[in-house]
């Protein structure tokens, strides 16, 4: 299953002490609380992390222990330390905050006076933390969460009213539910087991939580360029959504990376290279600088015919993304098969196989070779 498909969760252990009696309240129905969540999400995802800790202190004061505070520190932790690995030192503190959440979420009388609210923070902070081990190949932590969390998407279809955010999981149910099994026919007879979705109705559910999310907005045009360049193949829709997340959140590694291999696809060469050359300047994520080792060698192959340099950064962008495991194996992947073009170029045979099949074992979607 894809990195970016596996959006679902865990629980466990920490908020005894946290009195039921601080639950009494729905934060998300203050209209001057959700500004603040808005505002405060905004900063976040554009790495301006001065702001969202102050916000989330004054939330805290008017709010003490509510699981919607844990679910925005878990939130903002996650960017704090991206991309946030299996041995990465803000994990511990990570998912603390997410099981917390789903916890204090869980909890009557709160979980059955507040359904709406209560099921939204649980399902949001579920979803980091199955992506969190989706992301990380962590599959023994990935399939118990995601079975466990049906119920409670199921659930969300009736109160998509209340909250938009739960369009987001209503949209991605209903979109993976079809599009998933016709492009992996081997997990037809699973599917075949789960309620049919509707992949027109799912994309615009999406992009119905993309205009009007409190939490998920960026989430969903993230998913929708997701699916745009690898399921549907359609790369400008999957450039319109990028070009909006790199508008709105312009410091923000992993949007920027996806914008650049939009437009490499689209072989908008001249544009990658104006976002290529900025990146170049930064040493601030090690990771982020790793991907764009690999896109500048993609663009010294294709643009510049200069394979030598192409080369060169290819095996600069591998071995820069090896701390990074199965989090960088994508981008490794890209690298792998720019290398057997270069090969094929030289006329070495026996290279050209060899680095096409890592690269072919290495990325999601088998016709996302940049060829």
């Amino acid at each position: 299953m894809t990195r970016q498909l596996k959006y679902y969760f865990f629980s466990v252990l920490i908020a005894s002490a946290v009195s039921a009696s601080c639950l009494k309240a729905q934060i998300l129905y203050d209209s001057t609380a959700v500004a603040k969540i808005k505002e405060c999400v905004g900063h976040m995802y554009n790495l301006e992390f001065d702001e969202t800790d102050k916000i989330v202190s004054d939330l805290e004061s008017r709010y003490p222990g509510h699981p919607v505070i844990f679910l925005m520190k878990g939130i903002i932790s996650s960017w704090k330390n991206y991309p946030l690995t299996h041995v990465s030192s803000g994990r511990q503190l990570f998912e603390e905050y997410l099981h917390t959440c789903i916890d204090l979420s869980s909890r009557k009388p709160y979980s059955e006076e507040y359904l709406a609210e209560s099921l939204l923070a649980n399902l949001c902070a579920r979803g980091l933390l199955l992506m969190f081990y989706s992301e990380n190949d962590l599959s023994l932590n990935v399939i118990p969460l995601a079975a466990g969390t049906y119920k409670y998407v199921m659930r969300s279809f009736g109160y998509v009213s209340a909250f938009s955010d739960f369009y987001f999981f209503t949209g991605l149910y209903k979109y993976y539910r079809e599009a998933y099994p016709a492009i992996h026919p081997v997990y037809k007879p699973v599917a075949s087991l789960f309620p049919h979705g509707n992949i027109a109705e799912g994309l615009r559910e999406m992009e119905k939580c993309g205009e009007t999310a409190i939490f998920l907005k960026a989430e969903a045009w993230s998913m929708l360029t997701w699916i745009s360049f690898g399921f549907e193949n359609d790369f400008p829709a999957a450039l319109a959504y990028s070009t909006r997340l790199v508008s709105q959140y312009p410091e923000n590694p992993m949007f920027r990376e996806y914008h650049i291999r939009n437009l490499l696809l689209l072989r908008e060469y001249d544009e990658a290279e104006v976002f290529i050359n900025e990146a170049a300047k930064e040493n601030s994520n090690l990771f982020f600088i790793a991907a764009v080792k690999v896109f500048s060698g993609i663009l010294q192959e294709k643009k510049y015919r200069n394979y030598d340099l192409a080369r060169q950064l290819y095996m600069e962008g591998i071995s820069a993304l090896m701390p990074f495991g199965y989090y960088g194996s994508e981008y490794c992947g890209y690298a792998y098969l720019g290398l057997s073009r270069i090969c094929d170029h030289n006329g070495d045979k026996s290279g050209k196989k060899a680095n096409k099949k890592k690269g072919l074992e290495l990325i999601t979607f088998s016709q996302m070779t940049f060829d």
